[in-house]
């Protein structure tokens, strides 16, 4: 699997999993509102709210989580690249169609890429980061943590698929 970006220690974020299913339960895990809710948001901290995906190029990335204490957290974002079974792109940067954002939260872009690997799937995500500062915002937040939790959990929704 090649990479068409550098990735650069201190500024981004790389998770790698095997996860003994077929890719097309992998990407369908991944790009279905349905599976996602299941997933997304570490279970100890809170729920996922809405969801709302639009899986194209330019298409609403829109998953809305509560947290445990009440408070709410809107995640919008655009799709930039979909090559099913293979690859997705979103970043938080644009709105839908392509649309500059303004926000008030750290942009990422999440890079996840997927390739068959025996019986299984070589499952790999990476959220690219401005810069160190915000790397470090991300980390010392625990985004960094929930989103393993979330990584974890999600093999295990797709093992139960």
């Amino acid at each position: 699997m090649s990479r068409s970006f550098t990735i650069k220690p201190g500024v981004d974020f790389v998770l790698e999993r095997f996860i003994d299913a077929p890719i097309q339960l992998v990407w369908e895990a991944l790009t279905k509102p349905e599976h996602l809710r299941e997933w997304y948001m570490p279970k100890p901290w809170g729920v996922v709210t809405s969801c709302e995906l639009d899986v194209r190029p330019g298409g609403i990335f829109s998953i809305d989580i509560a947290t445990a204490d009440g408070q709410q957290f809107p995640n919008l974002g655009c799709f930039l690249e979909v090559t099913p079974m293979q690859r997705l792109v979103w970043t938080s940067m644009l709105f839908p169609g392509y649309r500059p954002a303004v926000f008030d939260d750290i942009p990422i872009t999440a890079i996840v890429t997927m390739e068959a690997a025996g019986t299984g799937t070589r499952y790999v995500f990476t959220a690219l980061h401005r810069d160190a500062a915000d790397f470090e915002t991300n980390r010392a937040s625990g985004w960094q943590q929930g989103t393993a939790i979330a990584l974890d959990q999600f093999v295990e929704h797709v093992k139960s698929m």
